[in-house]
């Protein structure tokens, strides 16, 4: 079970911080990724934490912007997100997946767990 947290509405140029946790598993054996979905719009792979080394991987349209880190004491992956853009305005799932991590991101049929989204509404 993944829970995000974290979203809500902020102006453009804003900053939010989205959280994802797992009350049952301790994410550092998971590849933790995040999507988003726009109305109308191609869900899209954002970015993406290794289990395997730590390395991270972005997609084209966040690079330079977010900021995938994890904090294991806390059992917590967060996506920094800075400069947001009305173009960011989502919904955000965090997922996970132990066997293939980030390997195959952002090819989504290959991670196994999904939470529920939060929204990010960027507006002014």
């Amino acid at each position: 079970q993944l829970v995000e947290s974290g979203g809500g509405l902020v102006q453009p140029g804003g900053s939010l911080r989205l959280s994802c946790t797992s009350p049952e598993s301790r994410l550092n054996y998971y590849g933790i990724g995040w999507f988003r979905e726009a109305p109308g719009k191609k869900r899209e792979g954002v970015s993406c934490i290794s289990n395997q080394d730590g390395s991270t991987t972005y997609g084209d349209s966040v690079k330079g912007r977010f900021t995938i880190s994890r904090d294991d004491a806390t059992n917590t992956v967060y996506l920094q997100m800075d400069s947001l853009e009305p173009v960011d305005t989502a919904v955000y799932y965090c997922v996970a997946d132990r066997a293939f991590g980030c390997r195959y991101f952002p090819r989504e049929e290959f991670f196994a767990a999904w939470g529920q989204g939060t929204q990010v509404t960027v507006s002014s």
